[in-house]
């Protein structure tokens, strides 16, 4: 058995008997290929294993003095043994046999090696500081398109980079001769493939007789207790391999394995390039010998074979399913045939047109800090999605294949798989490869659309659609027609109209009235500006003068390559005011008086307010693009902390911070939106920062679960975003976002690199689908026009105590939809046109209330007279008071301008009544009195006096 979490090579060769002048470690072998194949071999030829980590490999690119690309190793290498740097874009058959895939920039023929150990040049190849044009040496011997390697016989490193280039004690190869690499020894000068095998001896194999069980070679340890053993091995060809994998799986027949659970019964026999073409089902017998390779038991050196018996039935599949308790357990099932009986999702495709990769699990996976806590609680999600992951691969080690054969009969533009898609009853054949367990199928892979695509966004309308796009690097060359590669985006003009159509169609079928874009070309707004260009494209795409964009009447929005922008529709809103940049001149600062917002890691923010020509209601749009997960802010001293948020979170959060006060100053009263890429999942520092700023992610405002906008590493969630302050949260009808990118594969954009000519053509279509690599998100709003009130009235005619009321009421922007009556005497009626009796003679407070369709209601109010003379001016109540120790005097000093006063009541407190102008009391039994008058006409008033 093997150790799976190990990348760490199988050293293939010991040191040989041979006196080297090298006393530390060689560049052994260069490999100088096609394309991205880059790879550079180190070589211990010391008696002692070597710590890595204290050496540096370096590139000088073009003559230059300083090292352009520095890669630190690490891990241990062992006496005689290699270890191989290669590009991580290299192909499969130099990546499986590197220990390190490296992202730096790589070499080309013209650029010096250096080999430093704790900051000393042990070894170089080439000259630093001189550029050579293209190569050093002429023909197979040079450093261009070729594969040099050190001469076994005479290892002598060149501790000197600046000396002249001598290659006396290298031999070259063909370009992209790969064969040898990661198996340097010191013997021959001409070394040769190991794993290939060699010609049977003529006396051959005894099938049927004893032979050495594949549970025996695999061992129920981590490592094969056979390892450099050569062993006959007899079993059943499950999987011929030969034409990518270069072997074949065998395995035990059912009756000949054993019982222990922890112990495989498959292996993988590495043929190299002498395929024997056994066919699945022959049962063969071979001698090979027993390796570990980058974490695979596999049988190489094949010396032996021969044919037993074809036909065979097939060992029975082990059942397995997801998730395990932990990833080793798949250990014990290498080199099996292995069958899922449950539907395995679709979790990742980005790598299917690359390396015919899907990463499958029992369910859709979700990243930690979308529904967890950033932390102990996130990274558990991550662990648990781990477990239940493994990759279904196209069983081929040659990148970019054509066709890709996922789905079936081969993928194309409208023959696809997307993340979220499911897979039914899959057998194959468990292998382990570049770290992970892969599924190597024996039948077409039955692929069901469980995530169909959709010709548009799904949600609920209103009367404004907002939308945020993300447009993937939208640049436009020099704007008429050329000007191509530019900084990001499309390299040539046929791929940028690929690239423009794809976006325009997308566009057109969100129909958003106003548009946030992302990654838009940073040149201005000029006439050949790209938010120009696109504006243009989409007006063609639809009708003339339809979409206008944003001009913030500045040269540029920041420093960046990329800045966001606006676009809107110009029958449906129209801008009020100028656009606000928000960027770190106005920023607000923090407790140390230091700047929130920097934008030299995050896009300046772009704000507008509009006005919706349907209803005149504002509402303002503020578009944002913060810092990016994988950037690199350790000179902000924010780097990963490990928690699930990746590096820069403190910049995006205090970026967060600065835009929630600046949206509560700039626009305290609108209905504010705020959209963009916030390279933040849900649960993470700047969403909770915008929160507490008033703004409310509408996602998780409508319970709409479930949601993202990106996936990455086999896990989805969302970095694009909407949110609203309180002045707009009651009027968002729905959000969503339209699947149409991240989980299509994607090869399936507008780039033509890495394509054959015919998969140009059948990869690609000028619709939506994989037009950027987020998905747009969308919102719907209702905005109500501001009720316009109704207007009120009325008249009566009075006869005894019936009264006759009309209402006179208008509704200038609706209807009248209901007319309430308040007659003053404790009774109501509804109705334009009403008579009512009064019980008593008096002066009533009539009330009509005038509601409109809109609920906006009116009240008037008017004093009727009952019996009574209407225009009677009320008595005035008043008091005058003389305290004379044992006794006080109340005078009524009560008036009526237009009358008499006909009636005068005294209240004290302790219950005493009296009906005159003067009373007089005895101190200690009231504190408090309450004096009420009536005039001649029946109107009252009343006062009252503390004592």
């Amino acid at each position: 058995m093997k150790t799976k979490a190990s990348l760490v090579a199988l050293a293939l060769a010991g040191v040989s008997a041979n006196v080297f002048a090298a006393d530390n470690l060689v560049i052994s072998e260069y490999v100088e290929g096609s394309s991205n194949n880059k790879a550079i071999e180190l070589y211990n030829p010391t008696a002692a294993a070597v710590d890595l980590s204290q050496y540096q490999l370096k590139f000088y690119f073009n003559g230059n003095s300083t090292a352009g690309s520095n890669i630190a190793l690490s891990g241990i290498l062992a006496s005689g043994a290699t270890f191989v740097v290669a590009d991580n874009d290299a192909s499969a058959d130099i990546l499986n046999r590197t220990q390190l895939a490296s992202n730096a920039s790589f070499f080309n023929g013209d650029d010096a090696i250096v080999l430093e150990h704790l900051g000393s040049v042990i070894d170089s190849l080439g000259q630093i500081g001189v550029d050579p044009g293209s190569q050093w040496g002429s023909g197979l011997l040079s450093t261009a398109d070729n594969t040099l390697r050190r001469d076994g016989a005479n290892l002598v490193a060149d501790t000197d980079p600046y000396d002249a280039v001598t290659l006396s004690n290298w031999i070259g190869f063909a370009q992209d001769d790969f064969s040898n690499l990661g198996q340097f020894s010191s013997g021959p000068t001409d070394p040769t493939d190991p794993t290939d095998p060699t010609d049977p001896p003529a006396e051959g194999m005894v099938c049927g007789t004893s032979a050495t069980a594949i549970h025996s070679i695999q061992g129920a340890g981590t490592t094969s207790p056979m390892v450099g053993q050569i062993v006959e091995v007899e079993a059943v060809v499950v999987s011929n391999q030969e034409a990518g994998l270069k072997g074949l799986f065998l395995q035990m027949a059912d009756a000949e394995q054993d019982s222990d659970v922890q112990t495989s019964e498959g292996v993988f026999l590495y043929t190299g390039n002498a395929p024997t073409g056994y066919l699945v089902g022959d049962r063969v017998r071979v001698k090979a010998k027993v390796v570990e390779y980058q974490g695979l038991t596999e049988l190489t050196n094949l010396t032996d074979k021969t044919l037993c018996a074809t036909a065979q039935p097939l060992p029975t599949a082990a059942a397995l399913s997801l998730p395990v308790n932990d990833v080793t357990e798949l250990e014990a099932f290498e080199g099996m045939l292995v069958n899922f009986s449950q539907n395995l999702v679709v979790n990742e495709v980005y790598n299917l047109g690359r390396y015919g990769e899907i990463m499958l699990g029992g369910r859709r996976h979700v990243i930690g800090t979308q529904v967890a806590a950033p932390g102990a609680d996130a990274l558990a999600v991550t662990a648990a999605n781990q477990r239940d992951s493994i990759l279904l691969d196209d069983g081929l080690t040659s990148q970019n294949p054509d066709p890709v054969i996922y789905p079936a009969p081969g993928l194309s533009a409208t023959n696809t798989v997307r993340v979220g898609d499911t897979v039914t009853n899959l057998t194959a054949v468990m292998h382990y490869g570049f770290g992970v367990y892969r599924l190597m199928p024996l039948d077409t892979v039955n692929f069901v659309a469980s995530n169909p695509r959709t010709d548009a966004p799904a949600l609920d309308a209103g009367n404004l659609k907002v939308a945020s796009f993300n447009v993937l690097n939208y640049f436009n060359g020099d704007g008429l027609g050329g000007g191509f590669p530019t900084a990001r985006g499309a390299n040539t003009a046929v791929e940028f109209e690929r690239q423009r159509a794809k976006i325009i169609s997308a566009m057109k079928a969100i129909d958003a009235d106003i548009l946030g874009l992302m990654e838009i070309e940073n040149d201005g707004f000029g006439s050949e500006s790209a938010i120009a260009d696109l504006v243009n494209g989409l007006n063609a795409a639809t009708e003339a003068g339809r979409y206008g964009y944003i001009d913030p009447a500045v040269p540029a929005i920041g420093t960046d390559a990329i800045s966001v922008g606006i676009i809107y529709r110009t029958d449906k809103v129209t801008p009020e005011g100028a656009a606000a940049i928000l960027d770190s001149s106005n920023s607000a600062v923090d407790e140390d008086g230091k700047v929130l917002f920097n934008d030299q890691k995050n896009r300046p923010m772009l704000a507008q307010a509009f006005r919706h020509l349907e209803t005149d209601e504002p509402v303002v749009v503020a578009v944002n693009h913060f810092k990016s997960k994988g950037s690199d802010c350790v000179a902000e001293n924010d780097p990963d902390l490990g928690d699930g948020q990746g590096n820069c979170n403190l910049t995006r959060t205090r970026a967060a911070k600065a835009v929630g006060e600046f949206l509560n100053t700039e626009f305290a009263d609108a209905p504010v939106l705020v959209i963009g890429d916030l390279n933040s999942y849900a649960m993470e520092n700047p969403l909770t920062a915008l929160n507490e700023a008033g703004l409310t992610e509408l996602f998780a405002h409508l319970g709409k679960e479930s949601a993202y906008s990106y996936v990455f590493s086999g896990e989805s969630g969302q970095l694009d975003h909407a949110l609203a302050n309180v002045a707009l949260l009651e009027k968002v009808v729905d959000v969503t976002e339209w699947h149409i990118n991240t989980d299509e594969p994607r090869i399936l954009d507008y780039n033509v690199e890495f394509k054959s000519a015919g998969q140009v053509e059948s990869l690609y279509s000028m619709d939506a689908y994989r037009s950027s690599d987020h998905d747009p998100v969308v919102i719907s709003l209702e905005l109500e026009r501001a009720n316009e009130l109704p207007v009120a009235n009325f008249s009566y005619q009075v006869r005894g105590r019936k009264v006759a009321f009309v209402a006179n009421a208008t509704d200038a922007d609706g209807g009248i939809n209901a007319i309430h009556w308040n007659f003053g005497d404790g009774t109501e009626a509804m109705g334009d046109a009403v008579e009512h009796k009064f019980a008593n003679r008096g002066v009533y407070q009539v009330s009509l209330t005038v509601t409109d369709n809109l609920g906006g209601s009116t009240t008037v109010t008017q004093q009727v007279g009952v019996g009574v003379n209407a225009d009677n001016k009320a008595p005035v109540a008043a008091i005058e008071h003389l305290d004379f120790g044992l006794f006080h005097l109340f005078v009524s000093a009560s008036y009526d301008t237009d009358g008499r006063i006909r009636k005068q009541l005294w209240q004290f407190n302790d219950g005493a009544r009296f009906a005159s102008s003067v009373v007089l009391r005895r101190a200690g039994s009231a504190s408090e009195v309450n004096l009420t008058v009536t005039d001649n006409d029946g109107a009252t008033d009343s006062t009252s006096l503390r004592f």
